[in-house]
């Protein structure tokens, strides 16, 4: 068995959405290391731009492009601004995704904020998979990962916008693998709790006490926890693995029920 090609993503162009921190970030360093040209999208132009230089400075290889997801015409400038530069498409990250626990009440949202929350984490992944599915098929080598999240199967209160637009995720990918096959693999990653920044804002030691007495690892997922499922996806030791989710969560449930 040869073993050396397993992780090699020499020569493959990876687009990682919302890439200027936390998982994406993560991600975008973790595919670099192993070869990967990364183009690093943020609608924070400048952190991208800092991500990227971080890049190069470990010796790898990225360039930074702003992104506002829920944009269509900075969807279709993403890519075309990856082809102008590297003329190829091999890897997808679709990582940006927005709302969350307690600010979802159903008495106190309206569905417009519902609706923004499928655009950010729903309509923004379909049409970025519909935009870089001819380039994938052209160069004969395409994986696109999603970001689901542990909630799209999780019961919880004032949460139902971002829970079920996750579910969704989870679904539309599993449907889309027999849309884009044979030469493009769909995947999705579903995260428990992470220590982002955003976790560590409302982290207390209880809170974290209460996270972990259903997590048979008993620690919070750090972003690296991710982005390493993010890159047995990118690479070719997943070639015959498509339509799956991979719940990446400590053996369990982070809720604090």
């Amino acid at each position: 068995m040869d073993t050396s090609k397993f992780f090699d993503l020499k020569g493959k162009i990876a687009i990682v959405t919302g890439g200027a921190n936390g998982i994406g970030k993560a991600s975008c360093k973790i595919l670099a290391a192993y070869g990967a040209q990364v183009v690093v999208s943020d609608y924070n132009l400048e952190a991208a731009q800092q991500a990227a230089q971080e890049i190069v400075a470990d010796g790898g290889k990225a360039i930074a492009i702003d992104c506002d997801v829920t944009k269509d015409e900075a969807l279709v400038h993403l890519v075309d601004k990856t082809i102008a530069a590297y003329g190829q498409i091999h890897i997808l990250v679709n990582n940006v995704g927005g709302g969350g626990a307690g600010r979802e009440n159903p008495n106190q949202i309206d569905v417009s904020q519902f609706k923004k929350v499928f655009e950010m984490n729903v309509f923004s992944m379909w049409r970025l998979c519909q935009l870089v599915a001819p380039h994938m098929k052209e160069a004969g080598y395409g994986s696109i990962i999603n970001m689901s999240s542990m909630a799209s199967i999780n019961k919880s209160p004032a949460i139902s916008a971002y829970a079920s637009s996750k579910a969704a995720v989870n679904h539309m990918t599993r449907n889309l693998a027999f849309d884009f096959g044979p030469e493009i693999r769909i995947n999705a990653i579903g995260p428990g709790a992470v220590r982002t920044q955003a976790l560590k804002t409302v982290l207390t030691p209880e809170i974290e006490k209460r996270m972990l007495a259903h997590t048979p690892l008993q620690r919070l997922g750090e972003v690296e926890d991710i982005a390493g499922a993010v890159l047995y996806f990118a690479a070719p030791i997943s070639n015959w693995v498509s339509g799956q989710v991979l719940f990446v969560n400590g053996g369990g449930e982070q809720t604090l029920g």
